[in-house]
């Protein structure tokens, strides 16, 4: 695997080197003339966007679960806590959802 990884990262290194320096002429992006490097600084740039986007994505599912799985033990520890204090007083439990 360390070495698909360190294969992936030569080809990816090539390709951006190749990007950089050697390619040549203009294309057309959005109505706007550009070179050719500065389509493929486009590409980082939205490559960048793309990953940072899922990234905090994943942070904020994250975050959320944690979230929900707390109130989750809380609720059943508010409810746990009733029933004891109810026992306590001599009241019978009551059963919520």
């Amino acid at each position: 695997m360390v070495l698909l990884g360190l294969v992936f990262v030569a080809v990816g290194v090539l390709a951006i080197l190749s990007a950089t320096f050697v390619s040549e002429g203009n294309a057309e992006l959005l109505g706007m003339d550009l070179s050719a490097l500065a389509i493929f600084l486009v590409g980082v740039a939205a490559g960048a966007c793309v990953i940072w986007g899922l990234s905090i994505l994943k942070w904020g599912t994250k975050r959320g679960l944690a979230s929900r799985r707390e109130q989750k033990e809380l609720r059943e520890l508010h409810a746990k806590l009733e029933r004891v204090e109810g026992e306590r007083h001599g009241e019978q439990p009551t059963t919520e959802s």
